[in-house]
């Protein structure tokens, strides 16, 4: 089988020179300086490994991403957590703390001093009261108005009355029997 010519099939080979060029010139061409492989008006050249690794390695970045957001706001609602519960067992030491006071006598009777003014057998207990007629000091101490349970006034009753007056009756359920549904019944 015969060599192909790069000029195409049915071309006649091209004539070779003396210094074995093609074309059949004797004189070698002057050569032109090669090309850098990235001009300064273009930007870098990418390959296709290189668009492929950089594809993955975003796609890597993207999912890792959503987990690492996960693990870091479980973080901090596992540190507010334990925030939460230093302060509670604070506060459980400090009510067991206070607990343990009112079981002492001594506790009590000063408590009853501070909060109701009491005084024990034998002592003189002063309040100092203002023009106005109310006691002074930081620490006035007032009991608490007891709530009774308060009964209506008649006029109350009577507008209630007058009240559910206005408003349609619900019908009553009967126990009597359906005449009609007994005797399909029967």
């Amino acid at each position: 089988m015969a060599a192909r010519s790069p000029r195409g099939p049915g071309r006649p080979p091209a004539k070779r020179g003396p210094s074995g060029q093609r074309g059949g010139r004797s004189t070698p061409r002057a050569k032109t300086p090669a090309k850098p492989a990235a001009t300064a008006g273009s930007g870098p050249q990418l390959t296709t490994r290189a668009v492929v690794l950089l594809s993955v390695v975003l796609l890597l970045l993207a999912s890792y991403t959503s987990t690492l957001h996960a693990w870091w706001q479980q973080r901090g609602e596992i540190q507010t957590t334990k925030a939460l519960i230093a302060t509670t067992n604070q506060q459980i030491a400090e009510l067991e703390d206070q607990k343990q006071r009112w079981n002492d006598p001594a506790y009590v009777k000063q408590q009853a001093k501070e909060r109701f003014g009491w005084v024990s057998p034998g002592e003189v207990g002063y309040r100092v009261i203002g023009s106005d007629g109310k006691v002074q000091g930081a620490d006035v101490p007032t009991l608490d108005v007891p709530t009774e349970a308060r009964q209506p006034d008649w006029y109350d009753k009577l507008w209630g009355s007058v009240k559910e007056a206005g408003k349609t009756p619900k019908p009553q359920p009967t126990n009597t029997p359906d005449p009609d549904k007994v005797l399909k019944d029967q």
